[in-house]
Parts: C-alpha cells; structure tokens; sequence
C-alpha cells in the first residue's frame, strides 16, 4: 500500500512538471538582435540624411499576450537585444514619424519565432523616419 501512495506521487509530481509548457517571453536562453536605420527628413518633408540611429526605444510583445512586454533601447549603433528569451513568436515594435503634417507617429511591426532553446536571432534592420530641425 505504502508502495502504491509513493508511485502515485511521483505520478502527479511528473505530470505537473512536465504538463507545464512555458510560451513566449522572459526565462530562456535565446536572444532577439535587430537594428533601428533613420531616414531624417527636415521640417520641409526634405530627406536631409540617413543613418542608424542610437537612443531609440523598441518594444517586444510576448506572444499573444495584451500590450508590451518590454522595450531597450539602441546602442550609439542602432543596435538593440532582448535576451533571455523562451521559444515561441514575439513581435518587435519601433515608432516612426509620419511624412504628414499633423499626424501621429505609426507603428512598424515585425513579427519573429524563436525556435530553439539557445537561437540567436538576427532580425534584418528596421527602417524609420525622423525629423531633424
């Protein structure tokens, strides 16, 4: 009888631990790396120069959860890292200025899976449009 009450324990112990599937987001090994690229336009909507742009905040989204799971922002290059990441889909979010006046700045949403426990993500550069006065 002790015999039986042991088993099923370990039973519904393994069950627990290995019915648990984490998704997408914070507690991992992967990493998502990207790069924010400016095009500047002056207040005259005149293109004036282009570059990666440092300072810039870029948010990720965990899966299908409901707002932001987080943001970083770039380094002097333009480059930005979310580490630490479990598998699943995540969305990088940057914002960028309209080229019309008066007008809110627009979302640029990228859509990456994680695939693997330890992946190394390499997003293709985020194109953006700023204004310099």
């Amino acid at each position: 009888m002790k015999e039986i009450k042991i088993i099923a324990a370990i039973l519904i112990v393994s069950v627990f631990l290995f019915s648990c599937s984490k998704g997408p987001g914070e507690g991992g090994r992967a990493s998502i790396k990207g790069s924010v690229f400016a095009r500047n336009y002056s207040n005259t909507y005149i293109k004036t120069d282009s570059g990666f742009l440092g300072g810039q905040n870029v948010y990720i989204k965990y899966g299908d959860q409901p707002g932001i799971g987080d943001n970083v922002d770039t380094d002097q290059d333009g480059i930005f890292y979310f580490n630490y990441l479990r598998e699943g889909k995540y969305t990088i979010i940057v914002y960028s200025k309209q080229l019309v006046n008066n007008t809110l700045d627009s979302a640029v949403v990228n859509t990456v899976e994680i695939t693997s426990r330890k992946q190394e993500l390499n997003m293709p550069k985020i194109i953006i449009n700023t204004f310099k006065n």
